[in-house]
């Protein structure tokens, strides 16, 4: 379980990275909602002793508990189903007492230790029928209970990654294609049905902040538009460098209160209008350098369940990334996606960290290091 590793191969670039983002966040997090700097620092703090610990735990020896894993993730969902805590018309969370866990977000990283296992050992037939049906009815079952929390946003981002995993695992460009050739038209016309029809595809207020993104300056769908236009005004705002942190000005849409979960789903906004574009490229670059290290770690890996569990991760961090930043700049239609390691959210956090954790353990067991595909341990001798 516990292994003695060399120092040198502990990926402190990747920790640096992953320090300086959580500093920003929690800074942010503070001038967007002071109550809450010091919930989002005791988080940063719990997710990196647990990132520590888990860098030094084997992950080959943890993903031998691959079905454990798997069945305790449909667990830890039905609870959710049983036990949750309503907020917004959405069940979500669980109330711990002190408190509220949301159980998607520790699920997606779980999600992918499972299939690092389950992909290595069906490695050679990957391309048959059997083992891709096999493999997406094993993500079905996780999907279909995130979706009908509701919460489409990680219904999609559990979808994507799926999807990165079985790439990553070797799937079949032709397969790939095939798909890709099917879910195209198939979406073209989702979308058509949903905003051209009357049709129950999605929820209401999904269906509306698809609208009031087509639509903005339509009467109807005014008022759910305001959230993303001011978030989108207040990025402009802070032009070149920023009207400057924490300022006190009234009229801004973080002082001001013009953008509601500021401090979550739109933090963007707060980086944009206080520290302007150099500010918020800082972010962007410093979010790109992580998801560079677990792609150069995947390369490093000492088989494929630790190239999956580097690329699963990095694609967590890279496509809610992408999701948040469009949102706030209004690319996209408000997803409520919390933008990784500087959004206000605990649960998301140290779920992230954890994810960070095992990536710097398949650094640690690299090449270098390890026999090769035998994981047979010997002293290296440069």
């Amino acid at each position: 379980m516990l292994k003695l590793y060399r120092l040198r191969d502990y990926n402190f670039r990747l920790v640096l990275w992953l320090l300086m983002i959580s500093a920003v966040g929690v800074l942010l997090v503070g001038s967007a909602r002071e109550s809450l700097q010091s919930r989002q620092l005791m988080g940063v703090i719990l997710g990196v002793v647990l990132m520590v610990i888990v860098s030094l735990m084997d992950y080959s020896w943890l993903l031998n508990f691959y079905w454990i894993i798997y069945f305790f993730n449909i667990v830890m969902l039905l609870a959710v189903r049983v036990a949750g805590d309503n907020s917004g018309g959405a069940t979500r969370w669980i109330d711990l007492g002190f408190i509220r866990f949301q159980p998607t977000e520790l699920s997606k990283i779980l999600l992918i230790m499972f299939f690092a296992r389950y992909l290595m050992a069906h490695e050679e037939d990957l391309n048959t029928l059997k083992t891709i049906l096999t493999s997406v009815g094993l993500v079905a079952v996780p999907l279909a209970l995130i979706a009908i929390q509701p919460d489409l946003k990680n219904t999609i981002t559990v979808a994507v990654v799926f999807c990165a995993l079985m790439y990553i695992a070797g799937l079949s460009y032709k397969i790939i294609g095939g798909i890709v050739g099917v879910a195209v038209p198939l979406f073209i016309v989702a979308m058509l049905l949903i905003t051209q029809t009357d049709l129950p595809i999605i929820d209401d207020y999904q269906k509306g902040r698809i609208m009031s993104w087509l639509y903005p300056e339509d009467e109807e769908y005014e008022d759910l538009a305001i959230q993303q236009n001011n978030s989108i005004t207040a990025i402009g705002s802070g032009q070149l460098t920023g009207k400057g942190y924490n300022n006190n000005s009234v009229s801004s849409a973080n002082k001001g209160n013009f953008v509601s979960q500021i401090q979550t789903d739109f933090i963007f906004a707060v980086a944009g209008e206080e520290l302007g574009f150099v500010g918020s490229a800082g972010i962007v670059i410093l979010l790109l350098l992580i998801v560079i290290e677990c792609i150069l770690t995947s390369r490093r890996a000492k088989d494929l369940s630790g190239k999956i569990i580097c690329c699963g991760v990095a694609a967590v961090v890279g496509f809610q990334s992408f999701l948040n930043i469009c949102v706030a700049t209004g690319l996209l239609p408000n997803t409520g996606t919390p933008l990784p390691f500087v959004s206000y959210g605990l649960t998301s956090l140290v779920s992230l960290y954890i994810g960070m954790g095992l990536v710097l353990n398949v650094g640690l067991q690299n090449r270098r290091y390890l026999g090769g595909e035998k994981n047979e341990y010997r002293i290296y001798r440069p």
